[in-house]
C-alpha cells in the first residue's frame, strides 16, 4: 500500500472517531439540559430561590425513589419479597461458572387443593410462612427465589448433603399455624450438584427439574439428577409429542386377554390392552407411556380412543356370535371428566350394546388418592349398568379403611402375590385371606398372572372365581380370538378348572 493510500485510510478513521465524539457530546449535552430544565424554568422567571431549589431536588430524590423501587419490583416476589425467576436468572449469570455448590428446586406438594380448600387468604399467608422458614434456615449467602406459585429455587454455594436435605425437608414439614388454624404440608426436593453436573445456565435449570420430576413421578421426597437422566427426557419427550398422531396413524392397537370363569371352564370376559409399536423407538410398554400421558394431561385423549376401538370391537364380535364383556382400564383422571357417563352411553346406545358389554378396571393405588370423588363417579357408571373392578388390589396399602365403602363388583388380586405361592406357607395365607376378604364383602374375584399348573391349582379351592394368565390364554387380537374363540367359549377337560 501506497504512503497515500494510507493516509486515506488514517482521515477516515480520524473522521469516524471525531463524529462518534460528536455524537457522544450532543447525548450529554441533552441529558444535562434535562437535568436543569427545573433551574432553567425558574432562572427565566426569575423566581430561583433556595426553597424552590430544595422542592425541585426533593422532587429528584422522589422519582429516584421511585425507579429503585420499579427496579426492586421487576425482580421480586410481591407477595413473599423473595428474589422472582428473572432475578434469579440474573444472580445465577453473574456467579457462572457455576462449579461448586447445589441447586435446590423445592415444590409443595398439591398446594393448589390448599387454595381449593382453604381459599388465596389462606394459601397466601401459608406461603410467606414458608418463605420465612426457608430464608431462616439458610446462611445469608444463599440465593432464593419463588419461580412460581409452590416452587422455590435454591443456590446453596456450599453444596447440601442427603443429610441437610432431608432435614431442610423435616423444617419445612413442621406444622404451620396459618389463621389460628393448624396446617402441614409435603415437601419435594430436586437437587443438582453443580461439581458434577455443571453446564449452561439453561442445561443445569432442565436438569434440576428433570430431578423434581423424577421426585414427584416416584413419590419421593427428595430425587437427585443422576448422569443420563437426559437421555430418559429426551426419550419421554419423543413418546409424549408423538402419542396423538401415534393414535391417527395406527401406531396403537388393541389386544385382547381372555379370562376364565372357574365355574364353567369358559372365557366370558376379555381385558382390553393397549399395544404400540413406535417406528423409531420400537416397542413401549404401556407401563411406560400412560403414566407419561397422565403427566402431559393426555390421557383423556388416549382413554377416549380406547372406549372407541372397544365399543367398535365389540359390535362387530356381537354380529358373529362372539359375546362376551370387555374390560377396559381406564384413569382415575378419567373420573374427573363431568360427560364420561354420557360419552359411554353414547356410544353403547350408537351400536346397541348393553350396559354391562363393559367393565371398568381402576388401579387401587390411585383410586385411593381421591376415594371420595371416585365413589361418586362410580356409583354413576354402575346406575346406567356399567360394571366396576378394583385392579391391582392389595398394593394400595390404604384401601381396608374404605374397603366396605367402594361399590365395586369385583377386585382382580395382583401377581405380585402370586410370587412364591406353590413353596411358601405365608405368600398362600396371605392370597386365602385376601380372596376371604373380598368375598366377605360380596365382591367377585379375579387372580391375574397365573401362568402354571401348581398355582392354579392352589388358588381354585380359595374360591376365585376368574383366572388371567398365560395358563389359560395369551393377549390375543381381535383375529385370533376369534380363531379361538370355539375352545375359548366351550367347556373342555384342558379349559376347565
Amino acid at each position: 500500500m501506497d504512503e497515500s493510500g494510507l493516509l486515506s485510510i488514517i482521515c477516515t478513521v480520524l473522521i469516524v472517531l471525531l463524529v462518534a465524539l460528536f455524537l457522544r457530546f450532543l447525548a450529554y449535552r441533552r441529558h444535562l439540559r434535562r437535568l436543569c430544565l427545573p433551574f432553567n424554568n425558574q432562572s427565566n422567571d426569575r423566581r430561583l430561590t433556595v426553597s424552590s431549589v430544595a422542592k425541585t431536588l426533593r422532587e429528584i430524590e422522589a422519582l429516584v425513589s421511585q425507579l429503585q423501587q420499579q427496579l426492586h419490583q421487576t425482580g421480586h416476589d410481591k407477595l413473599t419479597g423473595l428474589g422472582n425467576r428473572l432475578s434469579m436468572k440474573q444472580k445465577l449469570a453473574e456467579l457462572m461458572p457455576l462449579k461448586q455448590g447445589s441447586l435446590v428446586l423445592l415444590d409443595i406438594y398439591r398446594f393448589r387443593y390448599v387454595n381449593d380448600l382453604f381459599g388465596f387468604d389462606f394459601g397466601d399467608e401459608l406461603l410467606k410462612q414458608i418463605s420465612c422458614r426457608i430464608e431462616t434456615y439458610f446462611p445469608k449467602n444463599t440465593t432464593i427465589a419463588r419461580m412460581n406459585e409452590d416452587e422455590f429455587l435454591i443456590y446453596i454455594p456450599t453444596g447440601f448433603t442427603d443429610a441437610d436435605l432431608m432435614a431442610l425437608i423435616a423444617c419445612l414439614q413442621h406444622p404451620y399455624t396459618v389463621l389460628e388454624s393448624p396446617m402441614t404440608v409435603r415437601i419435594q426436593l430436586g437437587h443438582l450438584e453443580l461439581e458434577r453436573f455443571h453446564g449452561e445456565i439453561s442445561t443445569m435449570l432442565r436438569r434440576l427439574d428433570l430431578a423434581l420430576k423424577k421426585a414427584k413421578l416416584l413419590n419421593l421426597g427428595l430425587a437427585h439428577y443422576c448422569a443420563g437422566d437426559d437421555e430418559v427426557q429426551i426419550r419421554e419427550v419423543s413418546i409424549i409429542n408423538s402419542l396423538a398422531k401415534a393414535l391417527q396413524d395406527g401406531e396403537l392397537y388393541m389386544v385382547y386377554q381372555p379370562k376364565q370363569n372357574c365355574a364353567t371352564g369358559r372365557c366370558d370376559q376379555v381385558e382390553a390392552l393397549m399395544r404400540w409399536t413406535h417406528k423409531t423407538l420400537g416397542v413401549i410398554s404401556p407401563a411406560e407411556f400412560i403414566p407419561l400421558a397422565e403427566y402431559a394431561g393426555m390421557i383423556d385423549m388416549v382413554s377416549q380412543w380406547v372406549l372407541d376401538q372397544v365399543v367398535l370391537q365389540q359390535a362387530k364380535w356381537r354380529e358373529i356370535g362372539v359375546v362376551l364383556q370387555v374390560a377396559v382400564n381406564l384413569s382415575t383422571q378419567d373420573l374427573k371428566n363431568q360427560s364420561l357417563i354420557e360419552e359411554i352411553e353414547a356410544r353403547l346406545e350408537k351400536f346397541q350394546l348393553p350396559a354391562n358389554a363393559l367393565s371398568i378396571e381402576l388401579t387401587e393405588s390411585k383410586l385411593m388418592e381421591d376415594i371420595d370423588n371416585a365413589v361418586i363417579a362410580i356409583n354413576r357408571l354402575r346406575h346406567i349398568g356399567v360394571d366396576i373392578a378394583i385392579d391391582d388390589f392389595g398394593t394400595g396399602h390404604s384401601s381396608l379403611a374404605y374397603l366396605k365403602y367402594l361399590p365395586v363388583d369385583e377386585v382382580k388380586i395382583d401377581k405380585a402375590f402370586i410370587e412364591g405361592l406353590d413353596t411358601d406357607e405365608h405368600a398362600r395365607h396371605i392370597m386365602d385371606t385376601s380372596i376371604r376378604l373380598a368375598k366377605g364383602l360380596g365382591f367377585k374375584v379375579t387372580v391375574e398372572g397365573v401362568e402354571t399348573e401348581s398355582v392354579r391349582q392352589i388358588i381354585i379351592p380359595m374360591g376365585v372365581d376368574k383366572i388371567q394368565g398365560d395358563i389359560f390364554a395369551k393377549p390375543l387380537t381381535p383375529a385370533e380370538l376369534e380363531i379361538s374363540w370355539p375352545k375359548l367359549s366351550g367347556v373342555s377337560p384342558e379349559a376347565t378348572c
